[in-house]
């Protein structure tokens, strides 16, 4: 026999004939049609977060997942050379041994990003509770790990905003439990790294770090922010290869007062 309509409503309903709410329906929240909603969850998710743990102010470390730690690069190298040993193919071998070294120089901005991170941390610590300022991080390995680490040995909390990215980026194991944040919006994460910052501190990395880097500097001087975060770029070396900003005020793209919105140092007691 044939069903009506109304029984072909009430079926798919359920035996109750109640349809799952929207707020509970994955189907509908997973869809396109409900990315506002995801986009909101990830700015009042954290807020709610940061203002039970009283969270008011950040100090941002930018800076690149591939750079390793001494302690790691030092196992790299080790390891590429007893492969050359064994009689690994000569070109395999050498170029494991130029990356491992490569990765020996960069360590040098691991261990500096740990050791401002744990100076910033000792120092906010004697601060009372409502000015103390938590080392924030994009809560991956590298530089973010080294920023967490940092702060986690000098005993502190510490935030990390991690990415959810097709070759997952996990998150660190060095951030607070409470304060340890999965994005899926990398707008959103940007959002949260300026909305609470009061300093930043930019090291070498890659398209990522200069993309972070640049959209706080346009905020800075378009006056989108009016509160001055001060911004410390570290790695002369590095940065004046790899970008020539003051080439931008020669050519008159921005002005030269615009390049005292950051400032270039070399070793963590000089970034402090």
């Amino acid at each position: 026999m044939e069903e009506g309509p109304e029984e072909g409503r009430r079926k798919e309903a359920g035996a109750g004939g109640r349809r799952e709410k929207a707020y509970r329906n994955p189907e509908f929240l997973n869809s396109p049609d409900a990315r506002a909603l995801r986009i909101l969850a990830e700015y009042l998710e954290p807020q709610r977060r940061f203002r039970k743990e009283e969270v008011r102010n950040t100090i941002v470390f930018f800076g690149s997942a591939r750079i390793p730690s001494r302690e790691s690069a030092t196992e790299a190298l080790a390891a590429a050379r007893k492969k050359k040993g064994a009689g690994d193919s000569a070109p395999d071998a050498e170029a494991a041994i130029a990356a491992a070294e490569r990765g020996i120089r960069l360590s040098v901005f691991y261990e500096d990003a740990r050791t401002l991170a744990g100076m910033l941390t000792e120092w906010s610590k004697k601060l009372p509770q409502s000015r103390r300022f938590l080392i924030s991080s994009g809560g991956g390995p590298g530089i973010m790990e080294a920023a967490n680490r940092g702060a986690a040995e000098a005993g502190g909390a510490s935030v990390g905003l991690n990415i959810s990215l097709p070759f997952e980026q996990s998150p660190n194991p060095y951030i607070s439990d409470e304060l340890n944040f999965e994005f899926h919006y990398f707008f959103m994460r940007k959002l949260w790294f300026v909305y609470l910052a009061k300093a930043m501190a930019v090291f070498p990395g890659g398209f990522g770090t200069a993309d972070e880097m640049m959209e706080v500097l346009t905020l800075l001087q378009t006056g989108k922010v009016s509160r001055p975060i001060p911004m410390i770029v570290y790695g002369s070396e590095y940065w004046n290869e790899v970008l020539d900003l003051e080439a931008m005020a020669r050519w008159g793209t921005i002005s030269p007062d615009d390049l005292t919105l950051f400032r270039i140092v070399d070793d963590p007691q000089e970034a402090f």
